[in-house]
């Protein structure tokens, strides 16, 4: 056999390797027949000679070649010897003589697929320095708290026998629990019937996008807003149609003049702290949309993402709460207890949330019903509500140390006004030279921050950093400010 065996088969052999070496010969004849370079009919070394040129133990040979006849790959031709089966359709053949590597496993597939338009996964940030846009301390979460939870949670469902597929639109116990949580807290008029947990809020926005958009809809976003909502809608056909903002929210103004150019099928805001600027949307002007939404037909999706987070006086009442016809309300757990749980919520009326509901048992099945149950019991206990209220006290007391190392660090750089709630400043750039130097400089600094331009709608938008502070202690922040300023040069 004149074919050079070791060089063919023995890139892809190795003996440290935890697969057994009859196994790691039997993929490496399968890929080359799939390659086309081993064709139909095709005879292969006797298994002492392909043993020799691997310098392998012959069983092994005769194990990796009795497998693929099994299998029928291979066939006996008696004394003859081995050929690959005769039944096999013969691929296109690269040249016999290539022994070059084969194509890399991790190369772009060779079929169509539906790539992101530009748009990096937010992959965890390593050994950088992460200033997020506005996340909890997971170290404040009490470990121990979380364990007994869960055990509570796995015990009763044993019990009752819980532990199968379940109902798409959550655990019952938790959906009752955020149910009495919004009514008490947030003045929401809802049920249980009102509520299906999501895995996040992000997936909750998804989930309403694709239960009430079609191909061709016009969704109004403001100039600044939560990029991830504006793929999702995006992913859903739809067309995201920009409208102004200031220091008092969404520019009702210009929302009307959208809505008599498009037939508007949604807005989607976070009135209570903007995404990303952290103003909240007055009260006029939220009476002023509910109207518009009346008028001219669509719907309200209310992203309340840190509603827990306030820090002056009383929050405002959702839009849900006076509008609950109108207004698909998404709102989370991740900030409040921790990300990695990924609980979030949507309330809405019974029939869009059955719709939701078929979301989820397509993309889903259903929910983590233990995590689910786990989070309800943290609720019943009391155990969510005193963790809620000392996280606050934490956040509350960095807040004002991180305002105080923006003026000592940033004095001069950067303009910004103390958020009234959420876990997170935005930063404004007097001179945008400045910016465009930090997103240059941060990462050989070993800092990740989220681009500028990600928040925009339109090229014509402000630009600005949106900084979280609650996940990051005193010293952590202030020597982050410290590489942010040394960025901006």
């Amino acid at each position: 056999m004149l074919r050079p065996w070791k060089v063919v088969l023995g890139e892809r052999i190795d003996p440290s390797r935890s697969t057994p070496l009859y196994l790691q010969i039997a993929h490496a004849l399968i890929h080359e027949i799939e390659r086309g370079r081993l064709g139909s009919g095709d005879f292969l070394p006797s298994s002492r000679d392909l043993a020799a040129a691997l310098g392998v133990n012959r069983k092994t040979v005769v194990l990796a070649y009795e497998d693929l006849i099994a299998q029928g790959w291979l066939m006996s031709s008696g004394t003859r010897g081995t050929m690959v089966s005769q039944s096999l359709p013969d691929p296109r053949r690269t040249p016999s003589g290539d022994p070059g590597r084969a194509p890399d496993a991790a190369a772009m597939p060779d079929y169509r697929f539906h790539a992101p338009p530009a748009r990096p996964l937010a992959l965890p940030a390593g050994k950088w320095l992460k200033l997020d846009e506005g996340s909890p301390d997971g170290r404040l979460f009490p470990a121990e708290m979380l364990t007994r939870a869960y055990r509570t949670a796995i015990n009763r469902a044993s019990r009752a026998n819980r532990l199968l597929y379940r109902d798409p639109r959550g655990s019952p116990l938790l959906r009752e629990k955020i149910a009495e949580m919004l009514k008490s807290e947030r003045g929401l008029p809802v049920t249980a019937e009102n509520i299906c947990i999501t895995r996040g809020s992000q997936h909750g926005i998804f989930l309403a996008a694709r239960a009430l958009l079609s191909p061709g809809d016009t969704v109004l976003m403001e100039e600044l807003t939560y990029e991830p909502a504006v793929a999702a809608i995006n992913a859903c056909g739809a067309k995201p149609v920009p409208v102004g903002l200031d220091e008092q929210g969404a520019d009702v103004d210009h929302v009307e003049q959208q809505c008599r150019a498009h037939r508007v099928k949604a807005i989607f805001l976070t009135p209570h702290h903007q995404f990303p600027t952290t103003v909240a949307l007055r009260p006029e002007r939220r009476l002023r949309l509910l109207e518009l939404a009346r008028q001219f037909g669509f719907a309200i999706i209310e992203d309340d993402y840190d509603h827990e987070f306030h820090f002056h006086s009383q929050p405002l009442l959702p839009m849900a709460s006076y509008a609950p016809s109108r207004v698909i309300y998404v709102g989370s757990l991740s900030k409040l207890l921790l990300p990695a749980l990924r609980i979030g919520y949507i309330a809405a009326p019974p029939a869009f949330i059955d719709a939701v509901a078929h979301g989820v048992s397509l993309t889903d099945g259903m929910g983590n019903t233990l995590t689910e149950d786990a989070a309800a019991e943290l609720i019943e206990n009391g155990e969510l509500r005193r963790h809620a209220r000392k996280a606050n006290q934490v956040y509350a007391t960095r807040r004002l140390a991180f305002a105080a190392a923006l003026d000592e660090e940033l004095r001069g750089i950067v303009d910004h006004r103390m958020p009234e709630g959420g876990l997170a400043f935005w930063l404004t750039f007097p001179d945008a030279g400045r910016l465009d130097r930090i997103e240059t400089r941060a990462p050989e600094l070993g800092l990740s921050i989220a681009d500028s331009r990600s928040f925009a709608t339109r090229p014509t938008a402000p630009r600005g950093l949106r900084i979280g502070f609650a996940s990051l202690r005193e010293a952590e922040a202030r020597g982050a400010l410290r590489l942010l300023a040394q960025a901006a040069g």
